[in-house]
């Protein structure tokens, strides 16, 4: 039996997409920033953008909220026109950065590899990996859901050590769920979820997938966010069009306790 979720401290993560200019997102910011007072217990990140980073930081200053990006270059520097590398964000203040999202494997064509590679560089640059993970809807209805997911995570996780893969939160969020409306039963996620731990446990060392932060990502919101964090599986989430609204969001923060 997993551990129940205190020892993984929850957290909600809202991913802006591309919304927000750095004016928008420095008043976005501020909003959430006068709900502090109401201390929740889950950790908030918020990822903004990159034109908006540096505004959003000094937005929340002196706050407990955390800066994220929404992607990274799997190098150091060089000639990546267009790109961002890990330092790069952890020079503008970002703590955690979103790798692997589906809109970047099925919309830009990353593959496993690629994403492996982008978990390391985060980590070499000193960010928390937010992994992403998450079977389409062909392949949910082909029965592939366990499949596709064993395989994302090996991909992503073989070879490292505990330290390095417990440094890290996974997201599961089916990609048939991501700004549809639809979104995966408690029931469903939590049995992904639990298949997600068992692959850790194999990947990397017996008892290791009970250690690590998984959230839930898919059109999570104010009405459903309650009845996931329900279950001891799910220790957060990744919202999307939810957390482009301060009360919406906050409202789901307070429902992860």
């Amino acid at each position: 039996m997993n551990a129940p979720w205190p020892r993984r401290p929850r957290l909600v993560a809202g991913n802006w997409k591309m919304n927000r200019t750095a004016s928008e997102g420095a008043a976005l910011a501020g909003e959430l920033r006068a709900l502090t007072a109401a201390a929740p217990r889950a950790r908030i990140a918020l990822c903004p953008p990159f034109t908006a980073l540096a505004a959003v930081n000094a937005a929340l200053a002196g706050t407990p909220l955390l800066l994220g990006g929404q992607n990274l270059h799997a190098e150091a520097a060089g000639a990546w026109t267009g790109e961002i590398s890990g330092s790069m964000l952890a020079a503008a203040g970002c703590r955690f950065v979103i790798v692997g999202h589906s809109e970047r494997r099925h919309g830009l064509g990353e593959d496993d590899a690629l994403v492996a590679r982008k978990l390391k560089a985060a980590q070499r640059d000193g960010l928390t990996p937010i992994v992403c993970v998450g079977e389409t809807l062909l392949e949910r209805e082909g029965d592939r859901t366990a499949e596709v997911l064993v395989r994302q995570v090996r991909a992503c996780y073989e070879g490292l050590d505990a330290d390095a893969a417990r440094a890290t939160v996974i997201a599961y969020e089916p990609v048939w769920a991501i700004g549809t409306g639809k979104v995966a039963s408690p029931a469903e996620a939590a049995d992904s979820h639990r298949l997600i731990r068992a692959t850790l446990d194999r990947v990397v060392r017996p008892g290791l997938g009970a250690e690590i932060a998984i959230l839930y990502g898919g059109s999570v919101n104010p009405g459903n966010a309650a009845s996931l964090f329900a279950s001891d599986e799910i220790d957060g989430a990744l919202v999307g069009g939810a957390s482009l609204e301060a009360a919406s969001f906050w409202r789901i923060v307070a429902a992860a306790g």
